[in-house]
């Protein structure tokens, strides 16, 4: 058994899935993860075995206890560690010649340049300002994300240059805002938008206990998170992430799809007339809980 690294060696299970063109493609690209912690961190594993060629990751947290139950990357050992610190050792343990460009809370700072870099974007964060301002500048450079909701679901978006961004689409508050005058208010309307969304055109509701449900919408528990969910949106934004480098189209869209594993089946946008009445009824069980939209 050799223990030399080779590149060709490595990917060529890979030729198949991928054709030779598309694996170079893939050697040549560079994404940047933003939160390289739960779906971050999954998304970030799968490309990186894939053979992506250089990451730029961004992370501001330390790995702690309760990272341990879905965090890929996430071991007692590095209990404590920076995010970006860990997951830079592992993916060079994965991947030896890969390039790892880390970034810690400074990354919104010079986020144009960095998009300069990476086309392709993979937003992990639960940061609702942070995000909006990742979104703009993308827009701005002309870069794509690919991200997912807030769901017990597995989920994903992809949205692109000229794609509307969530905060439009889902009726935020801060449409128009500068980000330094986001209030408390607004973040917190602007995420009780997307629970509305998720809540109307997924089954979200149906698998899981309501009553915690109201208590995390309430602000009085945090979220919850589940490994098998966790890992699953990671590698469907994986496979989101390696179509755009290989150039390969997509049906994902902005408002993406939800995946349901219990039932089986790809939840879509509701048609119109549906998504009126569960909206309805979301917003009575959001005043019931003491939370209403704007």
């Amino acid at each position: 058994m050799t223990t030399t690294f080779d590149y060709a060696e490595m990917t060529r299970r890979n030729i198949g899935f991928v054709t030779v063109a598309e694996q170079e493609r893939l050697r040549a690209g560079r994404v940047f993860v933003c939160g390289t912690g739960g779906m971050g961190g999954a998304c970030l594993q799968s490309p990186a075995r894939a053979g992506v060629g250089a990451f730029e990751i961004a992370d501001h947290d330390t790995f702690e206890l309760s990272n341990l139950n879905r965090q890929v990357f996430a071991t007692v050992g590095d209990l404590g560690r920076p995010k970006v610190e860990v997951t830079t050792r592992r993916l060079r343990e994965i991947h030896p010649e890969v390039e790892v460009r880390p970034h810690g809370a400074e990354w919104v700072s010079h986020v144009d340049e960095i998009l300069s870099r990476c086309r392709v974007v993979v937003n992990g964060m639960d940061d609702v300002a942070a995000g909006i301002r990742l979104y703009r500048a993308a827009r701005a450079g002309g870069a794509t994300v690919i991200d997912a909701y807030a769901s017990t679901l597995p989920s994903v978006v992809v949205v692109r240059p000229g794609d509307p961004r969530p905060e439009e689409r889902l009726g935020f508050p801060t449409v128009g805002v500068p980000p330094e005058r986001f209030t408390r208010e607004m973040l917190d309307a602007s995420r009780l938008a997307e629970v509305e969304y998720v809540l109307v055109h997924s089954s979200t509701a149906s698998t899981l206990d309501l009553a915690i449900a109201g208590e995390i919408v309430a602000g009085t528990r945090a979220r919850i998170s589940f490994a098998p969910m966790v890992v699953t949106t990671g590698n469907l934004l994986a496979y989101e992430a390696v179509a755009a480098l290989c150039g390969r189209p997509s049906s994902t869209d902005c408002r993406g799809w939800f995946l349901d594993p219990y039932r089986g089946r790809i939840e879509r946008p509701r048609a119109a007339w549906i998504a009126a009445l569960r909206r309805a009824a979301v917003r009575r069980w959001l005043r019931s809980v003491g939370r209403a939209p704007r």
